[in-house]
């Protein structure tokens, strides 16, 4: 789909700079997702993500992808082959989906948007069998979902997203964990953010700043 009133035209540089903006972003916060992840996990979700994004980034250095929908599934194969423990099949398989949602649209408005992130989070539903209120990271994707289909274009649908991921990250705190290694601990668990939910947070929040980016920055 074309981008209508959008402020941004998000397009293939735009998903380029996304993929960019995030590997920035979670080298940034990699020790705060390794400290985040010990606390429940087994620790190793920062330095997993990073891993992958660099890998991102060294393979869109090599090549740029010819539309939105080729960087995402360039995104999805390279975190499915780089990052180890669950984040890499479920990541991957979100930005799989995304791309399929996406199409051969050379730009999107907000119903691509809105179409592409609900992708992604059903992707990785049907990946990782969680759903909204487990404690893991589709407590931010649904949220991001149903906020970016309120919105009226593209740009408003990602920052509308973002912040609903960030407050759904958040929102995780005070649960109980019933999937994943964190579920192992029980009630141990509530008091403690959850490792995937922020990170992303810090992926959709990346999208909103590339929207701000320009093409030659």
């Amino acid at each position: 789909m074309m981008a209508g009133s959008d402020n941004a035209v998000l397009d293939k540089a735009w998903a380029e700079r996304w993929l960019r903006e995030s590997a920035r972003v979670i080298g940034v916060h990699r020790e705060e997702l390794i400290d985040l992840d010990r606390a429940i996990g087994d620790g190793d979700h920062g330095e997993n993500m990073d891993r992958g994004f660099r890998a991102i980034v060294a393979k869109l250095d090599e090549e740029s992808p010819d539309s939105v929908a080729a960087a995402l599934k360039m995104a999805a194969m390279m975190l499915m082959s780089k990052v180890g423990g669950a984040a890499g099949p479920l990541y991957g398989t979100a930005y799989l989906r995304a791309s399929t949602a996406v199409g051969d649209g050379v730009a999107l408005d907000g119903q691509a948007v809105a179409a592409m992130l609900a992708a992604a989070r059903d992707g990785i539903v049907a990946r990782g069998k969680a759903q909204a209120g487990d404690k893991t990271m589709v407590d931010a994707w649904t949220p991001a979902v149903d906020a970016a289909g309120k919105a009226a274009d593209g740009t408003a649908a990602l920052a509308a997203a973002a912040a609903a991921a960030e407050a759904g990250a958040e929102a995780t705190k005070p649960l109980v964990a019933r999937k994943g290694r964190a579920s192992y601990l029980g009630e141990r668990s509530a008091g403690h953010v959850d490792p995937g939910a922020v990170s992303t947070a810090y992926i959709l929040r990346a999208a909103v700043t590339a929207t701000m980016s320009k093409a030659d920055a």
